[in-house]
């Protein structure tokens, strides 16, 4: 029998979206579907490898049934895929797999609830309303369960082409649901080719602790792991949004990673991943944060006349912010301090920012001209515009390096350089590559002062940046001044006075129908 390949399971679960398309927005279904193929993947391993266990005890039952007990998750018979399947046409179905994703939770604790007691599926309802009246509701939901019952949808291991095919249609799926979402995209988001130059940006050596404290689906930190090049490295990862943390926490398992650590929380207000009282540091930290997140800090809670501050900034007490306070209108430098300060001696940093970041004065300028006398900034990148889902503002990655070897901070302006599609522009390969050469040719140290290519890099002296008042404004560094053609006045003369000419002759004409129109 031929094994089913990526592009036949994507296609499948993308047609599986029909059900919801029309009637329910992406940014609220995308979880439905997610959900389900998570559980679908759990039941079809499980039949897998039970299927195996049988063959080896010679159909003997109940030594198989012992032995699924041991296996990487336990499926109760009723959070199977096949016996919600069978009860699609029950009228409370809805009810029927929120019972069987919390009765999965339970029999795989360990796994399936966060450090807090939190369980993933707790934060969604496949008996909601939003799924619409309970007639359509049902219809929706037995569809879904049809669409995932396809032989198309057949996730054991043995029907399948190759190991990641589960992992890489979770990935597709996430992605096509940023570009149908609009605004909403972006917060759980970030497209693939960003997450990739952001991973190649920081590669992490074998061994090595990778987090990002505002992880989405957790689709950069799988990339992230993917570039050591081998299986020894650890994940951890923090999300404020309940939903997106439990999107993140499936990501994981269906890319194998099964030991990473999603914590559920603000990474600011609440950071969650610590050892004992203190942070706990890590080789890499990548992260796409939140754009300028307005009231990002200070937390006052009023009971009447009382008013009691639950977070300060001011105070905190991992002391992130020793640099400065950054504007409670803007998070931008919040993120950033949380991730330098949680870089070990030697730990490298890669972030997106908007181009603010780089400019701004006030607290901003002041947090900016500390790092930046610290020696910790190592290279400014600048993207194209209208790379990200939600927002068609040209960002920049930032990125910092505890072990920099030089006095010297890279400039990079990849503005121009992309592939213009449809709805968003996208890097190519060959921009990646431009842009990582460049960079590791820089730490190197292959590449002296001044510009390193016309209208692309440029590495500038400590000299010159406090000379520029620690402003990181790329255009200050890299010229892109493109000069314009010199115009011949003399043809341009000439052209005037023919249209002039000719200018004269349709007014004429316009003034012989008039007349003969009035005649």
């Amino acid at each position: 029998m031929a094994k089913i390949t990526q592009k036949e399971i994507n296609d499948a679960v993308w047609k599986a979206c029909d059900t919801f398309r029309g009637s329910i927005d992406p940014s609220v279904y995308k979880d439905y579907v997610l959900t389900m193929l998570f559980l679908k993947y759990l039941s079809d391993v499980h039949d897998d490898i039970r299927d195996g266990y049988l063959a080896k005890y010679n159909g003997d039952e109940e030594r198989a049934k012992r032995a699924m007990q041991h296996e990487r998750f336990v499926v109760p018979e009723q959070s199977h895929f096949k016996y919600l399947y069978n009860h699609r046409n029950e009228a409370n179905v809805g009810e029927l797999i929120n019972i069987a994703l919390t009765d999965l939770e339970e029999a795989n604790r360990e796994k399936l609830y966060s450090e807090d007691g939190a369980g993933i599926f707790q934060n969604i309802d496949f008996n909601t309303s939003k799924l619409g009246e309970p007639k359509d509701k049902n219809t929706r939901l037995k569809n879904l369960l049809l669409d995932f019952n396809k032989d198309a949808l057949n996730l054991r291991p043995s029907h399948l082409e190759g190991n990641d095919i589960i992992g890489g249609a979770y990935e597709y799926l996430i992605s096509n649901f940023a570009s149908d979402a609009g605004k909403k995209a972006g917060e759980f988001y970030t497209p693939g080719e960003v997450s990739t130059l952001l991973a190649r940006l920081t590669q992490s050596k074998p061994g090595s602790r990778i987090c990002d404290p505002t992880c989405g689906s957790g689709s950069l930190l799988i990339k992230a792991g993917q570039e050591v090049g081998s299986d020894n490295f650890s994940l951890y990862g923090q999300e404020a949004n309940g939903s997106t943390w439990a999107l993140a926490v499936m990501n994981m398992f269906l890319h194998g990673f099964d030991n990473a650590t999603i914590r559920w929380g603000d990474t600011i207000r609440n950071p969650k991943l610590k050892e004992g009282d203190n942070l706990m540091k890590f080789d890499t930290v990548v992260a796409n944060p939140p754009f300028s997140l307005d009231k990002w800090g200070k937390v006052e809670d009023k009971d009447g006349e009382k008013t009691t501050v639950s977070y300060d900034p001011e105070t905190d007490k991992y002391n992130r912010f020793w640099r400065g306070v950054p504007p409670k209108s803007k998070g931008d430098w919040a993120f950033i301090s949380h991730m330098i300060e949680t870089l070990n001696e030697h730990g490298k940093a890669g972030v997106v920012v908007p181009h603010g970041v780089l400019f701004r004065g006030s607290s901003e300028g002041r947090i900016r001209q500390r790092t930046i006398e610290e020696n910790l900034l190592e290279a400014v990148i600048g993207l194209p515009a209208n790379l990200f889902f939600g927002t068609g503002i040209p960002a920049a990655i930032l990125v910092f390096n505890k072990q920099k070897t030089s006095n010297n901070f890279l400039f990079i302006d990849a503005s121009k350089h992309y592939e213009s599609a449809k709805n968003q522009n996208k890097l190519r390969d060959s921009d990646i590559d431009h842009i990582v050469t460049t960079y590791r040719d820089f730490t190197a140290g292959k590449l002296q002062p001044g510009v390193v290519e016309d209208k692309y890099s440029y590495i500038a002296t400590a000299e010159e940046i406090q000379e520029n008042d620690f402003n990181l404004n790329i255009p200050r560094y890299v010229d892109t001044f493109e000069e314009e053609d010199e115009v011949d006045i003399a043809a341009v003369q000439t052209e005037i006075e023919g249209l002039e000419k000719e200018l004269v002759k349709v007014q004429a004409e316009i003034n012989e129908y008039l007349t003969q129109l009035t005649k």
